[in-house]
């Protein structure tokens, strides 16, 4: 495997790390965070000890030909089981029967590794192998049972977290979910792994030459499992994180035209703690969008949204599609007036402040968040823009309720609050 692969790995897996920088520092009491931050550093520094340059340089440093194989077996054994104990924590249960479990694998797996150092010790490995280390010394007493050691170890993790994600993926939804089906495929690459490794020294043990299973393949396989392991600690924190900020950014069109700019209570300065704040920056748009819908409802014209749904649907747009825009130009065109207008805005928001209630008094407060996404799209159609216009100049881009031919337009008939409106 190119010497680039191992080293692409370990900075994708640290990468994962760098994203939980930011909640770890905000919960360093928590110890899983401080776990889940130790395991995702250990599987980058398994690949980063794994590469040729690595293996070399610190068989130089410690004066060993082959140093590095204990510490590089010690490094994956104990991912392998730090990995099973943190999917043991975050599965969650009885919290005695969890440490105990968990305190059970970790103890076995620090006995495996001084026994990977001790058979190291009494082993004899005078030839440095810098990427066939586990071939080459397939059949040299101790080294032999090193090796097989750490294998075992290694795919008996690996089987293990695996089914545990697996078993359940059927009790968790969302976020969590999509995790841990990573999770299981992640590892599932690694139980090849070592089915591929233990295959390639037995096909020793028989004379075969399968080298290439361990050599090439092996460290393709582990390196993609690492992959997706590594996506499935980033997605929980990550993937809510990424909702929200596409939520944000879809809000902006409706946000920008329902809140006057200057308006300092809902402007955010870019930072990097405003990047990882984004749900509370959300709730603050959402908030304000309902706040100016709310100001707007003495103002909604019933006969704008009529027009606008006739256009639509000549246009070809679909009945939910033709109401949805209706609704937005009906919005767009009341919140240019009130931007046009400092008394009809000083009325709004006397609407707002329950002095006087509009027929429309109530639509944000039923509004929920995708309704808001929907009617972000809708305000920048174009049936929205050639009714604002029309509204400015008169007989600019309107039918006018009539067809090319001067005949009136078809109108379905309509519920007196369509779409979310009703809701």
């Amino acid at each position: 495997m190119d010497v680039w692969i191992y080293f692409l790995a370990a900075v994708a897996l640290w990468a994962g790390l760098a994203a939980q920088i930011s909640g770890l520092r905000r919960a360093w009491h928590d110890p899983f965070k401080r776990a889940l931050c130790a395991v995702i550093f250990l599987a980058g520094l398994c690949f980063a000890l794994g590469a040729p340059p690595t293996i070399a340089w610190i068989n130089r440093t410690l004066g060993e030909p082959n140093a590095a194989a204990p510490v590089t077996y010690g490094t994956v054994t104990a991912f392998s089981a730090s990995s099973l104990a943190l999917v043991i924590k975050w599965r969650g249960g009885d919290p005695d029967r969890v440490r105990r479990l968990s305190r059970s694998w970790l103890g076995t797996y620090s006995l495996i590794i001084i026994l990977e150092v001790i058979l190291f010790a009494v082993g004899s490995a005078p030839t440095e192998r810098r990427t066939d280390f586990d071939t080459y010394y397939a059949g040299t007493p101790y080294i032999r049972e090193m090796i097989l050691l750490y294998l075992i170890a290694h795919f008996a993790a690996a089987s293990t977290t695996t089914t545990l994600c697996w078993r359940w993926t059927g009790q968790t939804t969302g976020w969590t979910r999509r995790a841990l089906k990573l999770f299981a495929l992640g590892w599932l690459f690694n139980c090849a792994y070592g089915a591929f490794k233990l295959t390639a020294i037995c096909a020793r043990w028989s004379g075969r030459d399968w080298d290439g299973l361990s050599t090439q393949l092996a460290p393709l396989l582990v390196a993609a499992g690492s992959a997706f392991v590594a996506a499935g600690y980033v997605v929980p924190g990550l993937g809510p994180w990424s909702s929200s900020a596409f939520t944000f950014m879809r809000l902006r069109p409706l946000f920008r035209l329902l809140v006057d700019p200057a308006d300092r209570r809902h402007t955010v300065s870019l930072s990097w703690r405003s990047l990882a704040d984004v749900e509370l920056q959300l709730t603050k748009r959402t908030t304000a969008i309902r706040d100016g819908l709310s100001r707007l409802t003495s103002h909604l014209d019933e006969d704008v949204r009529t027009r606008a749904y006739s256009r639509a649907i000549t246009e070809g747009a679909s009945v939910a599609a033709a109401e949805l825009i209706g609704s937005a130009a009906m919005v767009a065109v009341a919140a240019d007036a009130c931007s046009g207008s400092s008394e009809a805005h000083a009325d709004a928001l006397r609407v707002s402040n329950g002095t006087a209630r509009g027929r429309f008094w109530w639509i944000s407060l039923g509004a929920e968040q995708a309704d808001l996404i929907r009617l972000s799209r809708a305000v920048r159609a174009p049936v929205v823009r050639a009714i604002m216009r029309a509204q400015v100049e008169p007989g600019v881009g309107e039918h006018n309720g009539r067809d090319s031919g001067g005949r009136p337009l078809p109108v379905h008939p309509l519920r007196r609050l369509p779409g979310w409106f009703s809701r």
